[in-house]
């Protein structure tokens, strides 16, 4: 990702805001590769839904007094027609307007995944950036513990493709409104009594949003935050059942999880099942993937009721993770390099690179500079550097017997060989990776 100073007098992206370039994109097109094929296998379908939107849509979503609503939107007014707007910040609110806007639920269950930027005005740090990516999971229609273990499934599933170790699992429940209701009250009660121990972002929020002091990271206020009233402990029958339900699946799945009693997560459209992946290797924002279950908020937002779970996972923290982890990841690389000695050859060169490409065949043609081919030499540096694994030598020799030069560049051999170009559909397959 490009963060180079600009040059006195130009133009620069946002500060945050960064371009991805080769070859570091192909690290991007690999990591998008992989999640299309896994969302494919649980049947779990694209959406892709706008990056501006209302702004009351994350107010009424989010909630007034989320960190994200209070300091970290780019809202502005629309000029034309004096309409709030604001780039998205998270994508779970957009796909649940979309889904209601189109009665999507009409006959049945939907299950969705997205991929694509967000933004928050927030302070750039490592895997952290004002445009960021995230890739989400939606399932919507369903309200069991089922969906839930399934959808954390889909993403350990994940970091097995992506060759991840060391990513851990945590799970909490919140309940239901009223059972949350009761310990909100419990929990500024405690609270009042220690206000002494509070940091003043904890004040802030002792009235307006005191579950998310449990998630603080002040250690002055660990001792404080562990002996606090636990959510958990106010659960009714049917909140414990859908929790134990989960617990149930992902002990029969092998998948190792940790009961976190403070983990309540950063939006207030949450109930019941929340869960965290987190990995020690990205520092101390350690999270790569949240979610939980969101059973409320397609009515809070004007649509018919109906049940949801999801997740997301920060794109730039899972390929800075995949990096630190020396996960192997395939170069952008073309299968083969096109040298052309003489231009008056281009007609014929480029009718048998058409012809292979159509086969599927990856293919980089040398390109005039406008002052002639350069040499072969050159060419053969620039075919080398390319990372392809076959140079094609169109050669006047070579055309002269309607033929074209296929050369070995990666095994060391540097085998070469010649082969008919009124055949290339027979041998073009033998080039591809």
């Amino acid at each position: 990702m490009a963060e180079k100073p600009a040059k006195a007098g130009s133009l620069a992206a946002v500060k945050g805001m960064n371009d991805i370039l080769p070859p570091d994109s192909a690290a991007w097109e690999w990591l998008e590769d992989k999640v299309r094929s896994l969302m494919t296998r649980y049947a779990y379908r694209n959406i892709r839904t706008p990056i501006v939107e209302p702004t009351p849509l994350f107010v009424r979503s989010l909630g007034e007094v989320t960190d994200i609503v209070e300091k970290e939107m780019y809202s502005f007014e629309d000029r034309l027609n004096g309409e709030q707007l604001t780039l998205r910040p998270e994508n779970t609110a957009g796909v649940v307007r979309a889904v209601a806007e189109h009665s999507l639920l009409y006959d049945g269950g939907k299950r969705l995944y997205y991929m694509g930027p967000m933004f928050r005005h927030e302070r750039p740090q490592r895997g952290r950036y004002r445009q960021f990516h995230q890739i989400g999971a939606e399932a919507l229609g369903f309200g069991g513990p089922d969906v839930d273990a399934e959808i954390i499934l889909l993403a350990d599933a994940l970091w097995k493709e992506l060759g991840l170790q060391g990513v851990r699992l945590e799970i909490n429940s919140l309940g239901q409104p009223e059972e949350r209701k009761q310990h909100r009250a419990e929990l500024i009660a405690y609270l009042e009594k220690n206000a002494s121990v509070l940091d003043e972002e904890a004040k802030r929020r002792l009235h307006s949003n005191p579950l998310r002091i449990l998630d603080t990271k002040n250690p002055a206020m660990q001792a404080l935050v562990d002996a606090a009233p636990k959510l958990i402990d106010f659960l009714g029958e049917a909140s414990l059942a859908h929790f134990n339900g989960l617990r149930a699946m992902l002990d029969a799945n092998g998948i190792a999880y940790r009961i976190n009693p403070r983990l309540v997560r950063g939006m207030d459209y949450y109930n019941l099942s929340v869960f965290e992946f987190i990995t020690d290797s990205l520092g101390a924002q350690g999270t790569i993937c949240a979610g939980g279950r969101y059973d409320y908020l397609i009515e809070q937002i004007g649509g018919k009721p109906a049940p949801a779970v999801g997740w997301a996972l920060g794109v730039e923290r899972v390929l800075e993770l995949v990096k630190a982890s020396g996960a192997p990841i395939p170069a952008a690389a073309p299968d083969a390099y096109a040298i052309v000695p003489d231009a008056t050859a281009m007609p014929v060169v480029l009718r048998s690179l058409q012809t292979l490409r159509a086969a599927g065949v990856s293919v980089q043609m040398h390109a005039s500079s406008g002052e002639g081919m350069g040499s072969m030499k050159s060419q053969f540096k620039r075919a080398d550097a390319s990372g392809a694994r076959y140079a094609l030598v169109f050669g006047g020799d070579e055309l002269a017997q309607g033929a074209v030069t296929v050369k070995s560049l990666r095994d060391g051999s540097g085998a070469q060989v010649q082969r008919p170009l009124d055949q290339v559909d027979a041998w073009g397959a033998s080039l591809k990776a």
